[in-house]
């Protein structure tokens, strides 16, 4: 069942992350740092694990990327083929990636191929069809956290949406732990912008929501990959 919430915590990700950490204890938790040139990674504290990052090759997160500290090691280059070992890792963290990586259906397939049975897909994006997406795939828009450091274009691929994730968990058999709404990037922009979200919204009867413009997706790939998901 998905436990859907109107506002995540910002400590979810890292939590369920040493949750599942703490009941392995015996052997290292290996984590995929998915886009580890945006944003801040996994709090683990003091818990046994270790960090590979995979991020574009592109100056400003390439930058970011070799200054992180918490990276064992690192991977830049086209996601489509950078090195991601088949079953290698316990978790893979892709913050604010879905939806500005190109052929994100394929990118996200290495990263579920990547994963251990049982291990934890846990996914932020922009949904594409909220108001906000639909403003900022047009505008585009940029909120004052992006101008202080703009990251690469979106190209909000059809999977980059609620209900494509939805779609795809249910067509690649990933259970959906949780989801979580919120609208972190829409209260971040000025509020002309702001109206005009709501304006959309309205104009298309609900089909774009303004009550939210990113999804938080805790996902988990089944230990059985015969299991049948209901």
């Amino acid at each position: 069942m998905t436990d859907l919430r109107t506002s995540p915590a910002g400590e979810m990700f890292s939590e369920r992350a040493r949750r599942y950490a703490a009941e392995r204890p015996l052997y290292p938790i290996h984590v995929l740092e998915a886009g580890c040139g945006w944003g801040p990674g996994l709090d683990l504290g003091d818990l046994d694990h270790r960090v590979t990052g995979v991020e574009l090759d592109v100056p400003g997160l390439r930058e970011h990327a070799r200054s992180r500290d918490d990276l064992g090691a690192r991977h830049l280059g086209d996601l489509r083929t950078v090195p991601m070992p088949p079953r290698a890792y316990d978790i893979v963290h892709a913050p604010y990636l879905v939806e500005r990586v190109p052929h994100a259906e394929l990118v996200l397939d290495r990263f579920v191929a990547a994963l251990k049975p049982g291990g934890l897909l846990l996914l932020r994006l922009r949904d594409r069809d909220s108001a906000y997406g639909v403003l900022d795939r047009t505008l585009p828009l940029r909120s004052p956290v992006d101008a202080a450091a703009p990251p690469p274009a979106s190209h909000y691929d059809r999977v980059a949406s609620r209900r494509g994730m939805q779609w795809y968990c249910v067509m690649r058999g990933l259970v959906i732990a949780e989801e979580h709404l919120s609208h972190d990037a829409q209260s971040a922009v000025s509020p002309v912008t702001r109206a005009l979200c709501r304006t959309l919204a309205a104009a298309s009867r609900n089909r774009f929501s303004a009550a939210h413009s990113d999804v938080a997706l805790i996902i988990r790939k089944p230990e059985n990959r015969f299991a049948r998901v209901i």
